[in-house]
């Protein structure tokens, strides 16, 4: 029989396959996984063991094939824990994350290899490389579309957020993380890990695996000169009990130099010997974090092992690494297999946890949530006493807190700081140590380390597995929290099912913290979330008073897969509206607060609470100048782009309403627009664009210590006598 009429059908595309193979009659007559099983029987069973080395090579041929299809791509890093994904997967584990963007191509071939990748018409090797990095296939990091893995890759130091979220909110699965030792070097990893395991001590069916290879993207990785025993050491002293250390070094044959080896280059009884290493540990690690040890496996090999070439330099291919280089064409023909052992890897893949991932990991079905009834909503007179609009939405989140048991609400400065304390009475702080001055509890549902990316990576990660959280913050800190945010509302726009949407408070401490200086008046961040509107999915909200944030955050629980930021002051203020303007201009992007006709009509378009009070004093002096007034407090400024400035028909649960030009002209319609923000302009751009009148901005420039609100305003020009004498210029 010829080798082609031995392919496959998957195989189609593979350029290289090889001879046979040891012992392959051997240990390779039946799949190492039986029918009807979902792992192997033993980690130490020989046929598991030379089925598992199989695995690893076919894992290490597609990743290398796939890249070099396309010239583009990262193969080194994944290479050196293949072993380790090719053990988790014949344990029968599925639900792996990542915190590795790099490994996308390597977890590409894994779903490939168990089918999953055919839930998006991917059936065959050509397929995978010709879908390689390309639109609607698989992107160069890992992304929210691709059938079988569990969670988004980018920016390092992130991944173990979504682990920790799978295993608080399915406790009987496993949840393994890949770690890279160069993404290590990432100031949140370890700290992240340590404030979870000390608010949920017993949470422990999370398993980082440290791929320790000695190489980072081009150099050689900060912790690559670690002793084994000071790696060990240092995974002990953070609260790791217990800690698993595989060294490839210890079965090397082939007198490779240096602390970081490569099996591939043993003999085939060393390679054998180190993959049953490697699945023995493996099945421990498992077991010891099922049994409620904090529990980590270090996988020590030398990075790019088993592909075109070795440390920093197997990285990624460039322009020039194809199918018909000469290295990546050596490589290929080392890793190659016969048709009968591809069969027998995809049999395994296949059997697996009952199935393609795409069908029974976690993520792949919606997360069922709890009925939240009717939100006691207390809708407050108009322009009575003053309110704080943050207490007020702080009523609701300990309604929502006590509806839904897995609800959990994240906060790095502190709830009481926030003007929310009522949220801490009522919800009570997660700590080991019950304290009741502090409102504190072991059972809590308040979460508050002291580290935005702490906040920001469980509220989103949670979110995105499909439970209800809020990550609070000032929106002077909350830059150290936004890339895992970023990329779980990316992911959202780009899931195949529903989630709760990620919804953020932000204290806006620019206006209300001057005696803290410019520490605390940072409201530049605005500027990204104006320009994450135009991602289609993502809505920062302006609640202008105390019904206003009531209505916001009634609305943002409703919707699925949006990232939804609510920005309001947490000074007391007056109210200016009722609940159904606000729900309106959820609708219309605006709500109308003041008019008056005159000789000529000027509009301020306003963003933010405490800005409207000069915008008001302004009001008056150009009413007694006979000049009409319109204030108009912009609440949802994503409403009033129009349809074709915003890429809302590519997001998952698309939302497609915007403002009409007919609408649009009502509100903001007069002979001059004013935009006012105490943030940054940015937020002002769809009334910029759309406006036909003259029009300017008066918004935030830099922060100051000053004494209040209005004399840091006057710092920055926001006061009435400089708003008025703009408008009189701009009608004039």
């Amino acid at each position: 029989m010829t080798v082609a009429s031995r392919i496959p059908t998957f195989c189609q595309g593979i350029q290289h396959f090889g001879d046979s193979l040891p012992d392959f009659e051997k240990y390779g007559k039946e799949a190492a996984i039986a029918p009807g099983q979902t792992a192997i029987s033993s980690p130490s069973d020989p046929i598991a063991v030379y089925q598992t080395l199989l695995a690893a090579d076919a894992l290490r041929y597609l990743t290398l094939q796939t890249t070099a299809t396309k010239e583009s791509g990262h193969p080194g890093g994944f290479a050196s824990i293949a072993e380790g994904i090719a053990a988790l997967v014949m344990l029968g584990y599925k639900n792996i994350i990542t915190e590795v963007g790099h490994h996308a191509p390597g977890f590409y071939s894994t779903m490939f290899l168990d089918r999953s990748l055919e839930d998006m018409g991917i059936k065959t090797v050509q397929q995978l490389g010709e879908r390689f990095r390309e639109m609607h296939g698989l992107l160069g990091h890992l992304s929210g579309q691709i059938p079988g893995l569990l969670n988004p890759a980018g920016p390092l130091g992130q991944g173990q957020h979504f682990a920790m979220a799978g295993a608080k909110l399915h406790p009987d699965v496993l949840f393994p993380v890949t770690i890279g030792d160069g993404g290590l070097g990432e100031p949140y990893v370890m700290s992240s890990f340590a404030h979870f395991h000390t608010a949920y001590p017993d949470v422990t069916n999370f398993l980082p695996i440290l791929v320790w290879n000695g190489y980072s993207q081009e150099h050689h990785s900060m912790v690559s000169t670690k002793p084994n025993a000071e790696m060990i050491e240092y995974w002990k002293g953070n609260g790791f009990q217990e800690v698993i250390l595989v060294n490839a070094e210890d079965f090397d044959d082939a007198n490779q130099p240096g602390d970081y080896v490569d099996s591939t280059r043993f003999s085939f009884q060393k390679r054998l010997e180190f993959v049953q290493a490697v699945l023995e540990a493996t099945d421990k690690a498992a077991k010891s974090a099922m049994s409620g040890k904090l529990t980590v496996l270090i996988v020590k090999q030398l990075k790019g092992a088993g592909v075109h070439k070795r440390g920093a330099q197997s990285h990624n291919l460039y322009p020039g690494d194809s199918l018909e280089n000469g290295y990546i064409v050596s490589a290929l023909k080392e890793r190659a297999l016969p048709p009968e052992a591809w069969e027998l890897v995809r049999t395994n893949f296949e059997r697996s946890a009952g199935g393609p991932a795409s069908h029974h990991v976690v993520t792949e079905k919606e997360f069922p949530l709890p009925d939240l009834g009717e939100l006691p909503l207390q809708e407050f007179p108009l322009r009575s006493e003053k309110k704080v609009a943050t207490t007020a939405m702080g009523e609701l989140i300990v309604y929502v807190g006590k509806k839904d048991p897995n609800f959990v609400i994240t906060n790095a400065d502190g709830n009481a700081a926030s003007g929310i304390n009522n949220v801490n009475v009522g919800l009570k702080i997660i700590h080991p140590t019950p304290d009741d001055t502090y409102f504190q509890a072991p059972k809590g549902q308040v979460y508050e380390p002291l580290s935005e990316d702490a906040c920001a990576g469980l509220a989103a990660s949670l979110a995105l597995f499909g439970a209800r959280t809020l990550w609070c913050s000032y929106e002077s800190f909350v830059i150290n929290g936004l890339p895992v945010w970023q990329t779980v509302t990316q992911a959202m726009a780009e899931l195949r099912r529903p989630t709760p949407s990620t919804i953020t408070l932000f204290t806006a401490g620019a206006l209300e913290q001057g005696r803290n200086g410019w520490t605390h008046q940072r409201p530049e961040v605005e500027n990204y979330f104006a320009a994450m509107m135009r991602n289609g999915n993502v809505f920062p909200l302006f609640p202008c008073d105390a019904n206003s944030i009531q209505a916001c955050y009634e609305w943002a629980l409703e919707t699925k897969n949006k990232g939804i930021v609510i920005t309001a002051s947490k000074s007391a203020l007056p109210v200016l509206t009722t609940l159904e303007q606000t729900r309106q201009a959820l609708r219309d992007g605006g709500v109308v607060l003041h008019e008056t006709e005159g000789k000529k009509k000027v509009v301020f378009a306003v963003v933010g609470d405490m800005t409207l009070i000069p915008v008001f004093d302004a009001a008056l002096h150009l009413e007694n100048e006979g000049i009409g007034v319109r204030i108009v407090s912009v609440i949802s400024p994503r409403r009033l782009y129009r349809p074709d400035d915003v890429a809302w028909q590519g997001s998952a649960q698309p939302d497609s309403h915007f403002l009409d030009d007919e609408g649009f002209e009502r509100l903001f319609g007069g002979d001059a627009l004013i935009g006012v923000t105490g943030g940054a302009s940015g937020m002002l751009e769809p009334l910029m664009l759309r406006s036909s009148a003259k029009r300017d901005v008066f918004s935030w420039k830099r922060g100051e210590t000053a004494a209040s609100a209005s004399q840091v305003m006057a710092y920055n020009g926001l006061t009435a006598e400089n708003l008025a004498k703009r408008a009189v210029e701009l009608i004039g």
